[in-house]
């Protein structure tokens, strides 16, 4: 896990790009405390901070081929680099290393960039040809790891794994994007291509791209389509459904004992998150059985009665025979610490503390990787959204064919409405696809909300999330089921918890991995018959039944519940004092792009009301109004 930085011109000095990139490689030393390196060679320099995963000593970046033409910085992890190595040892590379850097400059160099759909990973590189003096850029197919690009006008390009390092180079505007901010309070984060700030793009999921003579060319190399139409492993080894459900839990359990044996290789300590709940217990279940030692587990608690698992992570933690590490978080600490938190982040984010802080433990613990259970609500049908959208898609065509005269009157009653009648209201309003109806699903604030908290200026019209177009394009003719997940994976996990598990965790020099996250995985599920990958009245069924044999009994009859903290009480608590300086009518008026009466009644019903979901809503905007309030680099000289 690293922090990579790059910045081509054909106009500027190599030591003056040197300079540029040593400032963002200092932003980013918390992503790689072990090694840093920056080189030019001729229009390109490109920079990196190495977390030293795969043989420690060696892996040094940027790193080039033999021959000198291609150099390479790479971020994140390809669990496939061995098999790689073979391959392209019997075409003729020779390897100094034992590090999945040297294989994927290898790769890169012999298949170009047709080497993306051959690996099993997370990443974003970017790779240097000095004869075509041209620039490779890429991110995995599900953006487990971040990259961020600003093409200027004058054609030079800076890219690198964080906000704040592109900010550092002094060549990026920090210009706050009102188009963001409305984007953020409709979808709890800036959904990609998007980014906080004018003028600078997040590279896509499964996106690369090619920078050459000043012009930068974007294009998508892997699609969710591609899993379910695509059989990826060729005619000998061909994905095939299974016929039974008993064939497909034999199967399930197969393809995650790979995935857990692929994500678990490294040369330095392992560990794994651990809550109460099934999806980490699973991992850390087939951790222990495939890895023969004691695993190191982490987990947070609360002392606020009815939010902590810290009992059930500690119960699941002695029937696996893990060495287990509880922290018991407060409201107290976060206040103390928020004004810490908030400068860790590049983007503004509603969630992604918890997450903070169970890095920091583990970090603490001695462990420099840690696996996580994220992304099996997306692949198993865990979340609401798998109910609803069925549930809405069968009276969605109903009520199209109500008059409008009948329509319109109900529309506007919903959008005086609570909460849920709001949202309603803009699913029927603009659920034109079944992908729209699943992204919908996570609107944060409904429209006549967002419309109310920005000034006039900053109050843009309604806008689909960006996934939209795409998904409903690509899966127009799949069930339900897989447009739902499709859409979590991109929307929701994409867009929130990928990046803040990436943000929050390399804060603390930790390499998040996240197994269910995994192109093979996910390839084998979408080819799967959907009843067997989900049963409605069991959600995660599916998962449950594979590991069955290694779960604590206990935990198959535990009630489901979503990880939350205790954050509507810390808000009328510890974390009040700092709500109450943000909402203040200096601090939401200061930038200009919020409505302060709207906001500052916000505010004030929630410290009335009684709703136990307001408080997400009022947190992601006190993060927001936080975030744009928060000092910025001066513009960058001519």
């Amino acid at each position: 896990m690293c922090g990579i930085a790059g910045y081509l011109s054909q106009t500027q000095a190599s030591s003056d790009r040197l300079a540029v990139v040593a400032r963002m490689n200092a932003a980013m030393i918390h992503r790689g405390p072990d090694d840093d390196g920056a080189e030019s060679w001729g229009e390109a320099t490109l920079g990196m901070r190495r977390l030293a995963i795969f043989d420690p000593a060696h892996g040094h970046q940027p790193m080039s081929t033999p021959d000198g033409r291609w150099h390479l910085v790479f971020n994140g992890a390809i669990y496939n680099f061995r098999a790689l190595r073979i391959e392209l040892a019997a075409a003729g590379y020779g390897f100094r290393t034992d590090c999945d850097t040297e294989v994927l400059l290898a790769a890169v160099a012999h298949w170009g960039e047709a080497c993306l759909n051959r690996l099993r990973g997370m990443f974003a590189f970017a790779a240097w040809d000095s004869h075509e003096r041209t620039l490779l850029l890429a991110r995995d197919p599900f953006g487990i790891k971040p990259l961020y690009v600003h093409a200027a006008a004058d054609g030079s390009l800076l890219f690198a794994s964080e906000l704040n390092a592109l900010l550092a180079s002094g060549r990026v505007p920090a210009v706050i994007d009102p188009q963001a901010v409305s984007a953020y309070l409709a979808w709890l984060a800036v959904p990609a291509p998007q980014t906080i700030y004018r003028g600078v793009r997040s590279l896509g999921p499964g996106e690369c791209a090619v920078w050459h003579a000043g012009k930068l060319d974007i294009k998508t190399y892997w699609t969710l389509h591609a899993a379910y139409t695509v059989n990826p492993h060729g005619a000998t080894s061909a994905i095939t459904p299974a016929r039974t459900r008993a064939e497909f839990t034999t199967g399930l359990r197969a393809q995650l004992e790979d995935t857990v044996r692929a994500h678990a290789i490294a040369d330095v300590p392992v560990g794994a998150f651990l809550s109460g709940g099934l999806d980490s217990t699973a991992l850390v279940a087939l951790m222990t059985r495939l890895g023969g030692s004691r695993l190191k587990t982490f987990s947070l608690g609360f002392d606020e009665a009815g939010y902590s698992e810290a009992d059930a992570a500690a119960a699941n933690a002695r029937h696996l025979g893990a060495d287990h590490h509880g922290s018991v978080l407060t409201g107290t600490r976060v206040a103390s610490e928020i004004d810490t938190i908030l400068a860790s982040l590049d983007q503004p984010t509603g969630d992604g503390i918890n997450t903070y802080y169970v890095s920091q433990a583990a970090r603490a613990g001695g462990v420099t990787v840690a696996l996580s259970g994220l992304g099996a609500d997306e692949l198993f049908g865990g979340y609401p959204s798998f109910r609803n959208v069925p549930r809405l898609a069968r009276w969605l065509p109903l009520w199209r064919t109500l008059p409008a005269a009948l329509r319109e009157p109900l529309l506007a009653r919903w959008d005086r409405g609570d909460t849920r009648q709001r949202k309603l209201a803009d699913t029927l309003r603009h659920a034109a696809s079944p992908a729209a109806l699943a992204l919908l699903q996570r609107r944060v604030f409904a429209e006549t909300d967002r419309r109310s908290l920005l000034s006039p200026d900053a109050a843009s019209p309604y806008a689909p999330h960006p996934a939209e177009a795409g998904l409903a394009a690509e899966l127009g003719h799949v069930d339900l089921f897989f447009i739902t997940s499709a859409a979590e994976l991109r929307g929701y996990m994409g867009d929130v918890l990928l990046r803040d598990s990436d943000v929050m965790s390399m804060r603390h020099s930790l390499e998040l991995r996240v197994p269910f996250v995994d192109r093979p995985l996910v390839d084998w599920l979408a080819r799967q018959p959907t009843a067997f990958k989900h049963t409605p009245a069991h959600p995660k069924s599916a998962l449950a039944d594979a590991v069955r044999d290694l779960l604590p009994p206990e935990l198959l009859t535990r009630p489901k519940r979503g990880f939350t903290l205790p954050f509507a009480q810390w808000m009328r608590g510890p974390l009040k004092p700092f709500l109450e300086d943000t909402f203040s009518a200096t601090s939401v008026g200061r930038s200009g792009l919020f409505a302060t009466d709207a906001v500052q009644s916000r505010w004030r019903g929630f410290l009335a009301g009684t709703d136990t979901r307001e408080w997400s809503r009022v947190w992601s905007l006190a993060i927001l109004v936080a975030f744009v309030n928060r000092p910025r680099p001066a513009p960058p000289s001519p």
